[in-house]
């Protein structure tokens, strides 16, 4: 799994305590309990995947801006999505939004394998220049429509959609493995519901979790990209 650096341990780490009270106030405190899950997020440098004129919001309860209409998620809902996935180590995860690349190293850490999918080409570049250069060596980075998956390396034990879409697209649940569960926000362009799906043969068992609000997922099967 890729860990990344200590940054907690670092002397250099001036966010530190920033990232201890995010845990414990705004993500332990709403009932997100997987110790895994909490453990990443305290390590993890939230302050490198935020544009420099946002860092020192970094820790902030809210979505930030990232450029080009894209937003980093609230800490608590890369939370709780990424504890309703389970995790044990050993999966091979697709993400569809990479972003700047933040809920992507959290999978990392968790995960065996990660594939991330970001239809904008500049940000995939940073997104992948980034992980990289924080020494995330699991996450794989590719360009391109994320609605239609990635099924050269399918399938995957999860898949967590960081973007909104009106269904929930076929590709997804036809690349998603045997018990594999897959989370994503499904609804309309300003107000959505997350969904746990989880496969059994050819049954989907979805559980609405809870409301949110996310960027558009832009492809084949979800919205036309806003000009």
């Amino acid at each position: 799994m890729g860990e990344g650096k200590n940054f907690r341990n670092s002397t250099t780490d001036v966010f530190g305590d920033a990232r201890h009270e995010m845990v414990e106030t705004q993500i332990r405190k709403r009932h997100v309990s997987d110790g895994r899950v909490l453990d990443c997020l305290e390590r993890i440098p939230r302050h490198e995947f935020i544009p420099a004129e946002f860092r020192d919001r970094a820790y902030e309860d809210a979505p930030l801006p990232i450029g080009e209409g894209q937003t980093i998620s609230q800490p608590y809902i890369v939370a709780a999505m990424t504890a309703a996935l389970r995790l044990q180590g050993n999966e091979r995860v697709l993400e569809i939004g990479t972003g700047f690349g933040y809920q992507a190293a959290v999978l990392s850490c968790l995960a065996r394998e990660v594939f991330t999918m970001e239809f904008r080409a500049e940000l995939a570049t940073e997104a992948a220049e980034r992980l990289a250069r924080l020494h995330y060596s699991n996450v794989h980075v590719h360009c391109g429509d994320g609605t239609l998956g990635l099924p050269d390396f399918a399938p995957y034990d999860a898949i967590l959609v960081a973007a909104a879409a009106p269904s929930v697209p076929p590709p997804l649940l036809a690349q998603l493995a045997e018990n594999g569960r897959m989370i994503v926000p499904v609804g309309g362009v300003e107000n959505q519901d997350l969904r746990l799906i989880q496969r059994s043969h050819d049954t989907f068992l979805t559980t609405m979790l809870e409301p949110c609000r996310f960027v558009p997922l832009v492809g084949a099967h979800g919205w036309k990209e806003c000009s």
